[in-house]
């Protein structure tokens, strides 16, 4: 049978630097473009609450996906268990009541 590995592989220290900035690139560069915009402060303010919005939003959606799929991978893990234990026991030699 296939056994699942008990820990995630690690990213690389690379991608984590790679990761943090293009997140830190793509907000400072909206943030940015917002507050150049020629335009009065409602504008301006409507489109940094979007931009903070989405962050949130991406950060949620990011913490989500990742616990549904730890959820999945740890109910599988179970259900492996569970016939590996039922194959342990199981007699076929054992006549059927």
């Amino acid at each position: 049978m296939r056994g699942q590995p008990d820990l995630p592989a690690a990213h690389s220290p690379a991608w984590v630097v790679q990761s943090w900035l293009s997140f830190v690139i793509a907000v400072t560069a909206m943030a940015l473009g917002i507050y150049c915009l020629p335009d009065g402060g409602w504008v301006k303010g409507f489109l940094a609450m979007g931009l903070l919005f989405t962050v949130g939003s991406s950060l949620s959606l990011a913490k989500t996906v990742r616990d549904l799929h730890e959820g999945t991978r740890l109910a599988a893990r179970i259900d492996e268990a569970r016939v590996s234990k039922l194959i342990a026991e199981h007699d076929p030699l054992k006549p059927a009541i």
